[in-house]
């Protein structure tokens, strides 16, 4: 099996008794050393730590698994009370001799909200689940 070394080489030539080096031996040297870096020790522990911190680590996952499903839970929730809004409107009748799904695609334009021109404001933000810890920079400067 080849060896996964490099083969880059930093030649150092003797002239007159003197070692020389080519201006790049430094980093080529550094460079060869650090890129293979040896493995950390294996981390050991005692039985009864590696049982403290087994069980600290499944107390934290099951932890992290419930809120991601009370939040999973709270989005379906959130989604289904769209979709059936949604729904209502695609299956009502429009107002005088209007079809159904009038009523939707004019609620889906959603022009006349903002003026001429304007983006809508769910698209100018990223939405996010809680507010920014700064809500505004005055700072800034372009």
């Amino acid at each position: 099996m080849p060896s996964l070394k490099p083969k880059i080489k930093a030649t150092a030539r003797m002239i007159d008794g003197v070692l020389t080096r080519s201006p790049s031996y430094y980093k080529v040297r550094t460079l060869t050393q650090d890129m293979f870096s040896p493995a950390p020790p294996a981390l050991r522990m005692a039985r009864l730590r590696h049982l403290r911190h087994w069980t600290i680590h499944r107390a934290w996952q099951l932890f992290r698994r419930q809120y991601r499903e009370r939040l999973d839970h709270e989005r379906h929730r959130l989604h289904a009370g769209m979709y059936n809004a949604c729904e209502e409107l695609r299956v009502t009748r429009g107002p005088g001799s209007r079809d159904e799904g009038y009523l939707l695609r004019v609620a889906m334009l959603k022009l006349g909200l903002w003026k001429r021109g304007a983006v809508p404001i769910e698209y100018t933000r990223l939405q996010t689940e809680t507010p920014p810890t700064l809500a505004w920079d005055h700072d800034w400067k372009r």
